[in-house]
């Protein structure tokens, strides 16, 4: 189908992918927690539309640019590094005020999208991932509406988990409202996820 080979195959490839748990999805639940469904749907944009560059770049044959360019990659990495730790750590330095009605303050869906996209985009290992991805469905003779096609699944089964992750996130922050405690220990441990993240790309860097 659409020219793509083993096309089932190919979408329960992306299904998996999107299970595995990683720096996007932290963001995107961080968000929800914080200011709700729309906050969390800015970030879930925010995200693909970084995942959407990195394929587009892949397309582009960028890939081959920066692995004959070591340098660039390199200092990729440690800037995403870099992002992910302050971005880590400024949820650990959150202050939490003891009473129990007070609310998060409020940001738009913009803000987030903004964050979304920058922990997506400062993550090269995801371009890697979609230039030793794509080949594997594609057939000698595929022609660039394969390949558009394949970019589309991605972003489009990308949004559906995303947004569901998003509308379940919310439901259980609500529940979490009430318990101040558990609400701490949700954004310390995001916080914590986010500078493992990055420390690990750092360490991956060397």
């Amino acid at each position: 189908m659409f020219d793509i080979q083993n096309y089932y195959s190919f979408l329960l490839a992306i299904l998996v992918f999107q299970l595995i748990p990683g720096a996007g999805t932290i963001a995107i639940l961080n968000a929800t927690a914080r200011n709700g469904v729309s906050a969390g749907l800015g970030a879930v944009m925010g995200t693909l539309l970084g995942d959407f560059v990195f394929m587009v770049a892949a397309a582009v044959g960028l890939a081959a640019v920066m692995r004959e360019n070591p340098l660039l990659f390199e200092i990729l990495q440690w800037f995403g590094a870099v992002y992910l730790c302050w971005l880590g750590l400024g949820l650990l330095r959150t202050k939490f005020d003891k009473q129990v009605d007070i609310n998060e303050p409020k940001k738009s869906g913009w803000v987030y999208l903004k964050q979304g996209f920058a922990v997506s985009v400062t993550n090269p290992k995801v371009m890697l991932f979609f230039v030793a991805f794509f080949p594997l469905f594609l057939s000698p003779t595929s022609s660039s509406i394969t390949l558009l096609a394949m970019m589309l699944h991605v972003t489009i089964l990308s949004f559906m988990y995303q947004a569901l992750l998003v509308i379940l996130g919310n439901s259980v922050a609500h529940k979490l409202k009430a318990i101040p405690f558990a609400r701490k220990l949700a954004t310390r441990l995001a916080g914590i996820a986010l500078v493992a993240f990055g420390v690990k790309l750092a360490l991956d860097n060397r």
